[in-house]
């Protein structure tokens, strides 16, 4: 065994390899960080005095089927530059996470083609650590979206939760990518989009919404040279709204009983084409009477 080995096999360089333990049908790799290497996590600096060390084992790539770990004592510090006393920074792990860089991009490797459930136990690890995997991976690669090629989006709001929470989504309709979520909803929702487009320089030529005030300002206001669509379902829902209460009215209006008749369930023939108007149910001369209703 060698420290060139722990570098092409498993990722592992910049530490001496000490020695190899097998325990349980595991094999442990124990390494150790040597002192002139030591650099404070904070502010880089060479200039450190040793605070003693702190055991921690990660999990590592499998050999076959058996698991594999790293033992490192890791050096605590105190920088003489900035004051502080903290671990060093280790170059195979992400803080506070128990398994090596190279054991996260094989269990991401392995969940294109397998469930977490399976690549769990095929790792033998907990399913929560495959899927805290999945969600950090997720994060580091669509947290934030490069703005600079927008140019057609939609803002709408959805509901995530009961009592009324609510989150303000903005959406890439070239390519149907979210490229922001702000909490809330209204114009005060978009301040943090509105300060992340600026830099980008995008070249936003359209802006999908629904008729909320708030988003027509806000877009007007920072968006001055876009277009504003009104979505099409927001638009026919409200042209379905005023003919039904087009024919709630009529009703209420008609106080004889024929009148009343002739405008019972004409709700979906405001709704349907002339075309398509079922002359064997009398469909078009209903409506002729209805309408005919509220001629003055």
């Amino acid at each position: 065994m060698s420290t060139s080995f722990l570098y092409h096999a498993f990722g592992i360089r910049g530490y001496r390899y000490v020695r190899t333990d097998y325990q349980d049908g595991q094999v442990i790799f124990t390494i150790e960080q040597e002192p002139e290497t030591c650099r404070c996590s904070a502010c880089g600096s060479r200039r450190v005095i040793s605070r003693g060390q702190v055991e921690q084992r990660f999990r590592s790539l499998p050999i076959g089927s058996r698991a594999t770990f790293i033992d490192l004592a890791i050096p605590r510090v105190e920088c003489l530059a900035c004051g502080l006393v903290r671990q060093v920074k280790i170059a195979f792990a992400d803080p506070r996470r128990s398994y090596t860089k190279a054991f996260e991009r094989y269990a991401l490797e392995l969940s294109r083609r397998m469930t977490i459930r399976d690549v769990a136990v095929h790792l033998g690890v907990s399913w929560d650590v495959i899927k805290d995997i999945q969600k950090r991976d997720l994060s580091r690669r669509s947290a934030k979206p490069k703005l600079k090629h927008l140019r057609f989006i939609a803002i709408d709001e959805i509901a995530v939760a009961k009592g009324h929470r609510y989150l303000t989504v903005v959406m890439d309709l070239e390519t149907g990518a979210v490229v922001f979520v702000g909490n809330g909803r209204g114009a005060d929702a978009l301040k943090p989009f509105w300060k992340r487009l600026r830099p980008s320089k995008a070249k936003i030529e359209a802006v999908a919404m629904d008729m909320s005030g708030a988003y027509q300002s806000a877009v007007m206001t920072h968006l001055p040279k876009a277009q504003i669509v009104f979505d099409h379902f927001h638009v026919i829902k409200l042209f379905n709204d005023k003919l039904s209460d087009l024919r709630r009215g009529l009703y209420r209006e008609a106080t004889d009983v024929l009148h009343k008749e002739v405008l019972k369930g004409t709700r979906w023939l405001l709704l349907k084409n002339p075309e398509n108007l079922d002359e064997k149910k009398d469909e078009k001369r209903r409506l002729e009477e209805a309408l005919a209703l509220n001629q003055p």
